[in-house]
């Protein structure tokens, strides 16, 4: 069973958040609002905790895990930025884009894509995951909610206890969240690629809608 804690969207309960963390260092998933949508969520160094988060998602070691940063700076530690992807990464973060970009040694070679070594990064502008991430003091291994076999990424956190309570160690609930997942951007080879379009512009990047 889930341990379901109701915090405000704003201006999130410290000590509500250091249970939720406690059970993310036990090796727990979480599910936790973002600035997109509700992801799945887990402890980067822990293994079964990485496997338990695909199963319950439904998707193999070839699907993009994301690492939810704090800050643009912690993000460099584990992706190699040039000068051009700097640039695009300052204008997009924090915000509702995923950058896809060569994982550092500090990534664990089994959260990487398998043969492309690459990591989707992250910086959300949630004030609830911002504070979770502060008081866990790394990355979260992140994936969209979506349930398997389905299109679109689940909104209430009602819902998501009442179809996940018994295959998820903590739910965080601080309302709805916007229903689009980010604008993902794959700054891993020569070319700026635009994988999906979602919640963020890619105007606002300089790119081409």
């Amino acid at each position: 069973m889930s341990q379901y804690f109701e915090v405000h969207p704003d201006n999130p309960q410290p000590r509500l958040l250091k249970q939720a963390v406690q059970i993310l260092h036990g090796g727990g998933i979480a599910a936790i609002p973002t600035d997109s949508s509700y992801a799945l969520v887990c402890h980067l160094d822990d293994k079964a905790a990485a496997e338990s988060l695909r199963r319950i998602r439904g998707v193999d070691d070839k699907h993009h895990l994301t690492l939810l940063c704090r800050d643009l700076s912690e993000l460099a530690n584990y992706a190699r930025v040039d000068n051009r992807q700097y640039r695009l990464l300052k204008l997009g973060t924090p915000g509702p884009y995923t950058f896809i970009l060569e994982a550092t040694k500090e990534v664990p070679r089994r959260v990487s894509h398998p043969s492309r070594r690459t990591i989707g990064l992250r910086v959300p502008e949630h004030a609830v995951t911002q504070a979770l991430l502060e008081l866990l003091g790394q990355p979260l291994l992140a994936t969209t909610l979506i349930p398997p076999n389905e299109t679109e990424p689940l909104n209430d956190p009602h819902e998501i206890r009442q179809r996940f309570e018994k295959q998820l160690q903590a739910i965080v609930d601080a309302g709805a969240c916007p229903m689009q997942p980010t604008t993902v951007i794959d700054l891993s080879g020569d070319e700026t690629v635009l994988v999906r379009r979602g919640r963020g512009d890619p105007v606002a990047l300089g790119l081409a809608g």
